[in-house]
């Protein structure tokens, strides 16, 4: 069988605001703390592929693994196979193995919706504070978040590498979504921000002949 790739689509809905964050070394007087990463060319909020693929591999490894791996090379087959290693191919163990996975950057997508409803920012700042135990002195701060309500493209490429492991691979990206829809993505997710979840997943085989019906199903469970 030759190679085939299929594409997941799907949306990331915000269910409270988020904080993934951008370049603050020249931040001016007044300006914003801990600003949120935004696309260069529009200036809109995004998610990176990195966080989400870092993020989904940090959750299924304490789902799977049977104790703590010392790196992720030694997460389990499953989680491997999906986000590669820097050894563990070949007949001595040395070679890499390549991802089947490749995660896009995430692009902000209902800014029309947001505009008609009469937000007036994509982004909110929120004000915190840092309390100093010995001094009790406070340190506040702002942080930008994306606002609730956001949604953003979401894009995976899968590649077909061994039929017979489709089904599991798929299963364990279904398992990675809904671990992260329980967890947050970003940062603070212990106090509120970063609740996410995934609506209108689909699977079209974009190159060679693999029929993604099946994933389809597996993803509509």
């Amino acid at each position: 069988m030759m190679l085939s790739k299929v594409q997941l689509t799907g949306t990331i809905k915000l269910d409270s605001g988020l904080h993934i964050g951008g370049n603050d070394a020249f931040a001016a007087i007044g300006a914003i703390d801990l600003p949120v990463i935004k696309d260069p060319l529009t200036n809109l909020p995004l998610l990176p592929g990195t966080s989400l693929k870092g993020k989904m591999r940090s959750l299924l490894a304490k789902a799977y693994n049977e104790h703590i791996a010392k790196t992720p090379n030694n997460d389990d087959e499953r989680i491997v196979r999906l986000f590669g290693a820097t050894n563990g191919g070949g007949e001595d163990g040395d070679l890499p193995i390549q991802a089947r996975l490749i995660f896009r950057d995430s692009i902000l997508s209902n800014t029309t919706e947001l505009m008609e409803s009469g937000v007036e920012s994509y982004t909110e700042a929120k004000f915190e504070n840092t309390i100093d135990r010995v001094t009790a002195g406070a340190k506040p701060r702002q942080i930008e978040r994306v606002i609730r309500g956001s949604e953003f493209e979401f894009e995976l490429i899968y590649d077909v590498v061994n039929p017979n492991e489709v089904a599991e691979d798929i299963q364990t990206i279904k398992d990675g979504l809904k671990l992260l829809e329980l967890d947050y993505l970003g940062g603070s997710g212990s106090r509120g921000y970063g609740k996410v979840h995934f609506e209108d997943l689909k699977a079209v085989t974009v190159f060679g002949d693999f029929d993604a019906s099946g994933i389809n199903e597996v993803l509509g469970e």
